[in-house]
């Protein structure tokens, strides 16, 4: 993570999607549901409806809701059968995407997926063809607001396990093992730190800078769709954005 800000990216995004708060916690809530089904309900023995509970409240899902969520995926709910799939292609220009997504009809989703692609310039490739071009990382994200000492922040991150730290203007940034996420991020929480971001995330490992209008364009409406497809839960990319 030092020398580049995912920040930035995560940013971004998050200015468009702020005001469809809506999906977003619709999105999550599938997110819950895999994870009661996977692991029980009870987050102090199911680490991953830990880091999908961060998560939601770190994208300021209220606390009733994910309760709710919850409650209802133990009790079976609308006996929805959700997976988790994960797609990989190129956007225009060699961009590489990934995309992770939670889907109760499989032959839907890759449909749609598919269509997406070839609609805005890229071409939905087979299992591997991009992931290479990642790290799978934990990624913390606290707001710089001023009140928090660097060094302090960085001491404390260091001491509950995690692998890098750095700082921008806008935030700090933690990033770990993935299997130390879980034990990193409940660390910083006793501590009393709040994050912008808390996931396991797909961290490119070089970004790609496009120029022309018209791959700009087309990246843009490429990656607009796949996160508005109500099937997708992450979209990760190495187009570094201005």
């Amino acid at each position: 993570m030092s020398g580049h800000s995912k920040w930035a990216n995560i940013k971004n995004k998050k200015a468009k999607t702020d005001a469809q708060k809506g999906k977003i916690f619709t999105k999550i809530g599938r997110e819950l549901a895999v994870a009661v089904k996977s692991g029980g309900p009870d987050p102090l023995v199911n680490s991953k409806l830990a880091d999908v509970i961060a998560k939601a409240k770190a994208n300021n899902m209220p606390n009733d809701t994910i309760m709710r969520s919850i409650k209802k995926a133990a009790g079976e709910g609308d006996g929805a059968n959700y997976e988790e799939l994960t797609y990989e292609g190129y956007g225009p220009s060699g961009v590489a995407i990934i995309v992770e997504t939670v889907t109760d009809n499989r032959n839907r989703t890759a449909a749609d997926i598919r269509h997406i692609f070839d609609k805005f310039g890229g071409n939905l490739g087979s299992t591997g063809c991009v992931s290479f071009m990642f790290d799978k990382k934990g990624l913390i994200v606290i707001e710089n607001d001023g009140d928090i000492e660097e060094e302090t922040l960085m001491m404390d991150a260091l001491e509950c396990g995690a692998e890098d730290f750095s700082a921008d203007d806008d935030a700090f940034e933690i990033t770990t093992d993935p299997a130390d996420f879980s034990n990193v991020r409940s660390a910083l929480e006793e501590k009393g730190y709040s994050f912008l971001e808390a996931a396991v995330s797909m961290i490119p490992q070089n970004y790609v800078t496009l120029t022309e209008e018209k791959p700009l364009e087309q990246i843009e409406r490429l990656i607009d769709a796949l996160e508005d497809n109500d099937d997708v839960m992450e979209v990760w990319h190495n187009w570094e954005q201005a």
